[in-house]
């Protein structure tokens, strides 16, 4: 990678105030581009990826079926998005669990699918694909529930009044410590997904249909026009803004993108951080096909 594409990505992040991480790959050739791609990176949410595949290898192999109903309860619920925020018990398929899970990145659909596909299968799987540095600590009631313990709170609601030092020491945002990965190892998934290499070609198609139908525009999408598909999965913590996925131009060719974020702000409105995401991933991409 040239030094003047590596200056131009590093100015891109200083002015948005954060920290990047990035790689970039052709999913079909060899090109690959990546500033830090081996360095560990705070998952987030991205972890989902895995989880959607775990789903979609077992019910091609028949070991579960895609219409089995499972309730998501008070316990499982943060008050977030998706079934998440919902007032009443609600009982969904498994393939609406993924659904939620990756469209809109709902927790407590998140956990219900975990548990059903168990955390050991899901490893195993990643082992079997080579990806040796992707490890998960569980599901989002872990992670989150780490922090409120760590600080010794008795809710999420009081995480408002914690300092920054506090929450910026949190296991949760410590790559060693919790649900963590690398953006190298994070282009090799999905580009095995768009190849149908990470599961029988049934798994693959199904994980690329539901990540092609993510809700949120302001990231990854944010680089690129309507002609341009975009399939991706972002990730949010206090500190961490992540967009992994997969960019395909209406010539055919295919771009594997994953991008984390280390944030100067612990904010959740970071619009400068949001658009460099999809603003790094363009310019990695246009090297690329130069």
């Amino acid at each position: 990678m040239c030094e003047v594409l590596r200056e131009a990505l590093r100015e891109a992040f200083g002015d948005a105030d954060v920290e990047g991480f990035i790689h970039v790959r052709d999913v079909d050739g060899g090109a690959e581009i990546g500033l830090g791609a081996d360095e560990p990176v705070v998952l987030a949410s991205v972890f989902k990826v895995p989880i959607v595949l775990e789903y979609a290898r077992q019910a091609a192999a028949g070991t579960l079926e895609r219409t089995e109903r499972l309730t998501v309860t008070a316990a499982d619920k943060d008050g977030g998005i998706g079934t998440s925020g919902c007032a009443d018990d609600v009982s969904l398929t498994l393939r609406d669990l993924a659904h939620f899970m990756m469209t809109m990145s709902d927790n407590a659909a998140t956990d219900v699918l975990l548990r059903r596909v168990g955390l050991g299968n899901l490893h195993a799987t990643l082992r079997e694909l080579g990806l040796e540095r992707t490890r998960l600590i569980g599901g989002c009631a872990e992670l989150l529930g780490s922090a409120v313990t760590e600080l010794g709170l008795s809710d999420e609601e009081e995480l408002a009044g914690v300092s920054e030092e506090r929450i910026r020491a949190l296991s949760i945002l410590d790559p060693e410590r919790t649900t963590s990965g690398t953006p190298r190892e994070t282009t090799t998934l999905l580009s095995k997904i768009w190849r149908d290499e990470a599961g029988p070609p049934e798994a693959c198609a199904e994980v690329r249909r539901i990540m092609g139908n993510q809700v949120w525009p302001h990231r990854l999408s944010s680089g690129f026009g309507d002609e341009v598909k975009v399939s991706g999965k972002t990730g949010t913590l206090w500190g961490v803004r992540n967009e992994a996925g997969v960019v395909e131009y209406p010539d055919g060719r295919r771009y594997a993108v994953a991008v984390f974020l280390r944030t100067g702000s612990l904010g959740f409105r970071l619009p400068k951080a949001d658009r460099v995401i999809g603003h790094a991933a363009r310019v990695a991409i246009d090297h690329l096909r130069e």
